[in-house]
């Protein structure tokens, strides 16, 4: 026993990550493990322009779960917002909503939901449909003084988009792309190169005329190609045992995907430059994993996590892949919807790579 606790006290980084993972899972169950959404990002299309339709937005915006955040001249600049992922939800007036309220009669309003990730789709759905609810209630006390069931009033029609049905496996797959992606990529090049260095052949490496970057290169292509292989895998179990549909550009997945690779790869060859072991590898990616499980939105949504948190967020670039991969799978979207996006993947890509580059080097000399 004695030999033992003596072996951990020399090992103070492998101690380190022992003692804060349980303590990081604990703060990110607590604060990012949620499903309690509220203050939904929201768009209004107004075609009635009346102290009426007013009123229904106000209601809306009187609501914790909306925040209005931008108005339209027309439909189709809704869907934009959608499938850029500015708004979540959409609330759409129709022309003479003012008069058939006027005049007493039924009215139906749409609310448009982006159903890429069910929790949401379903507290907006919901949601929206109180809203309306309340807003009739309002109505008839103010005719009748009482309140009365079955009158005409406003009723509130959501559509989801992308995903109707609301089921979890098109939400979940697209994300666990992105999750495979980095844990293997990453993973197995820092595993790969800390082995050489164990087994000693990184110095018989060394002494060959090669470039370090030559070295980099033929230690990671394979890994390259198994995680290419794996995201594949992935995508036709997904379409074909789960039925996740396809909407976008399969080129363009595994375009981006690539460029999300390169991400990866940089953080693999980072942790190979640190770790002395492949124990201490396998720690330290799962140290950069756990808070991106829970951060990248992939099982909860971000909006529902506290404002710091959601900062926090945008550290890990698995919050961008997750992103990305949904939009072209379940969206359909191309790079003009993803720009901002592509561009983090690649600024971090770029440093991730310089930085893991430098280490490395001098990790050799």
């Amino acid at each position: 026993m004695r030999k033992e606790f003596i072996h951990v006290a020399r090992d103070p980084r492998t101690l380190a990550v022992m003692i804060i993972m349980p303590l990081m899972q604990l703060i990110l169950l607590g604060f990012a493990g949620t499903t309690d959404v509220k203050h939904l990002r929201t768009a209004v299309y107004d075609a009635d322009h009346t102290p009426q339709s007013r009123a229904l937005i106000e209601a809306y915006q009187a609501s914790d779960y909306f925040d209005i955040i931008a108005y339209t001249d027309n439909e189709a600049e809704l869907g934009h917002l959608i499938d850029h992922g500015d708004v979540r939800g959409a609330l759409i007036i129709p022309a003479g909503y003012g008069r058939d309220i006027a005049a007493q009669k039924h009215t139906d309003v749409a609310f448009l939901i982006d159903g890429s990730d069910p929790t949401i789709a379903t507290t907006a759905y919901g949601s929206s449909q109180q809203v309306g609810q309340a807003v009739s209630s309002g109505l008839i006390e103010q005719r009748l003084g009482v309140s009365v069931n079955n009158l005409p009033g406003v009723e509130v029609r959501p559509r989801v988009w992308y995903n109707p049905d609301m089921k979890s496996a098109n939400f979940i797959i697209p994300g666990l792309m992105a999750l495979v992606l980095f844990l293997y990529t990453s993973l197995f090049t820092a595993s790969s190169i800390v082995r050489e260095r164990e087994l000693g052949t990184i110095e018989q490496l060394i002494v060959t005329p090669i470039r370090p970057l030559e070295l980099i290169v033929a230690k990671v292509i394979p890994y390259i190609l198994i995680s290419f292989f794996i995201l594949v895998e992935i995508l036709v179990i997904g379409v074909l045992l789960f039925q996740v549909p396809i909407h976008g550009s399969i080129l363009l997945l595994m375009e981006l995907a690539g460029l999300f690779l390169i991400t990866a790869l940089g953080i693999g060859i980072f942790i190979s430059s640190v770790a002395n072991s492949q124990q201490e590898a396998l720690l330290m990616t799962q140290a950069i994993m756990l808070p991106s499980i829970f951060l990248s939105g992939l099982f909860f949504p971000i909006e529902a996590m506290p404002r710091w948190l959601q900062f926090i967020s945008y550290l890990f670039p698995v919050r961008y892949a997750v992103t990305i991969i949904r939009g072209i799978v379940l969206k359909g979207v191309g790079i003009n919807n993803l720009t901002e996006q592509v561009i983090a993947v690649l600024i971090f890509g770029a440093l991730i790579v310089l930085l893991a580059s430098t280490r490395f080097k001098k990790k050799l000399d």
